[in-house]
């Protein structure tokens, strides 16, 4: 038996996100390479926010039910985004309506292209401000990456994937999930675009045996 050895698998953080969310936009956009500096897999969990927010007795985004904290959240947005060098654009439709982006992302979560897709949905919603929700902008960018966007729609719209992304959703409440983007690393839960590199380091730390 061996002793005082460190663990062996591979370091990895549980990204829960949404396309809808703002903040989600910033970490979208970072993990993956983020996540490559410090040696650490990034498993892609998307889920539905709307869901979240009505068992909290919302009806809608708490951005949008407090003015004031709507108000400065577009501006933190905008200090952001020059901070990390995104582009932005104040999104004319908040929250944006993304049931179809969210079961396709279901679909790819452990594929290939699953990075490069959602970045190019956030930014599609954040930076192009369009409706990502739209079937022909989603086969849009599924063709952009070479994928069979029509295979890939109709399965994402099938009656088994809509009960994953349901399950998956309820999976997130049970966890005690209440905003995105959350991560979690070895069971600890982290919240929040600003906790990213607080997580990544986190799983990048050795754990004794």
């Amino acid at each position: 038996m061996r002793t005082g050895t460190s663990q062996t698998t591979e370091p990895e953080i549980e990204f829960w996100f949404e396309f809808g969310s703002n903040y989600s936009y910033l970490s979208v956009m970072r993990i993956e390479d983020s996540a490559a500096r410090r040696g650490v897999t990034v498993k892609w969990k998307p889920f539905l926010l709307g869901p979240i927010f009505k068992s909290l007795g919302w009806d809608s985004s708490p951005f949008v039910l407090q003015k004031e904290k709507g108000e400065y959240v577009w501006q933190d947005m905008a200090r952001l985004c020059h901070k990390y060098g995104l582009p932005w654009t104040r999104p004319t439709t908040f929250p944006r309506l993304a049931l179809l982006p969210m079961r396709v992302a279901l679909l790819g979560a452990e594929q290939p292209w699953m990075a490069d897709y959602c970045r190019m949905t956030m930014m599609l919603n954040f930076a192009e401000d369009q409706d990502i929700n739209a079937p022909e902008q989603v086969a849009g960018i599924l063709t952009e990456l070479g994928l069979p966007a029509g295979r890939i729609i109709d399965e994402a719209q099938g009656e088994a994937n809509k009960l994953l992304l349901r399950q998956q959703t309820e999976t997130a409440r049970a966890r005690g999930i209440f905003g995105a983007p959350t991560f979690f690393v070895r069971g600890e839960m982290y919240w929040g675009n600003d906790r990213l590199d607080d997580a990544l380091s986190a799983a990048a730390r050795p754990v004794p045996a």
